[in-house]
């Protein structure tokens, strides 16, 4: 089990820059050259990664703003697209253990959560003291989200460099990170819900191509976890 302020940080860097770090940084540099294309200043756009922290919320705003919808249409859109942090968020402050006392903090807490700290911080908590657990996600997540606005500010510069098929390819890359991330994350339910959205995404586009996303979560996620519980079950009998 590791312990101690310095080597909890130290392996927190380890573990953002060993890769995650500059998967966001290149996935948003591909959302750094859409904003400019929509017209949003680079101060904008490094805020937008900032705040709103979730590429499906932000490519929403790009591309709402870019078809000329209104402010209250956009805000909608980007909560309704990270609205899935809220059972993240949920299970995963049981698993830092000890953190934030204040409602401030924990807000702040809530607000560096991504996907990707999500599933390294539960995939490396078992190997950390529970009262470090807090710093390691706080270094952790500090330093990807670091590293995205930086990613944004390069993309945004550096647009007229970034060819069409190019910035697209930088945006997948951090979903297809993700799902090889997710499928090391101890437990059945969540690769059984991985597994059941790759299955329900094609029908669910070819259906309802406007909620083909939400649909999937909430069809593969709901059949994951209970398949993940009824196969808990077997095992404990």
């Amino acid at each position: 089990m590791i312990s101690g302020n310095s080597a909890v940080m130290r392996k927190a860097l380890l573990d953002a820059l060993s890769l995650p770090a500059f998967i966001l940084l290149f996935t948003m540099m591909g959302f750094g050259s859409l904003a400019r294309g929509a017209g949003f200043g680079a101060e904008m756009a490094a805020v937008a990664s900032l705040l709103i922290w979730g590429l499906p919320g932000q490519l929403a705003m790009v591309e709402l703003t870019a078809t000329g919808q209104g402010f209250i249409a956009i805000v909608f859109a980007c909560s309704l697209a990270n609205a899935r942090f809220l059972p993240m968020v949920v299970s995963f402050v049981p698993a830092m253990s000890r953190g934030r006392s204040t409602r401030a903090g924990m807000l702040l807490d809530a607000q560096l959560l991504s996907i990707n700290s999500w599933a390294v911080c539960l995939r490396e908590f078992p190997h950390i003291e529970p009262e470090f657990r807090h710093r390691y996600y706080v270094t952790f997540a500090g330093s990807i989200l670091a590293a995205a606005v930086a990613g944004t500010l390069l993309g945004y510069h550096g647009a007229v460099l970034l060819p069409a098929a190019l910035v697209l390819g930088l945006i997948f890359v951090s979903p297809l990170f993700f799902a090889l991330l997710l499928s090391a994350v101890p437990g059945r339910a969540e690769r059984f819900s991985m597994l059941l959205g790759c299955v329900t995404i094609p029908v669910a586009h070819y259906l309802f191509p406007s909620v083909d996303l939400l649909i999937t979560g909430m069809v593969g996620g709901s059949l994951g976890f209970a398949l993940g519980k009824f196969w808990k079950a077997g095992d404990a009998d």
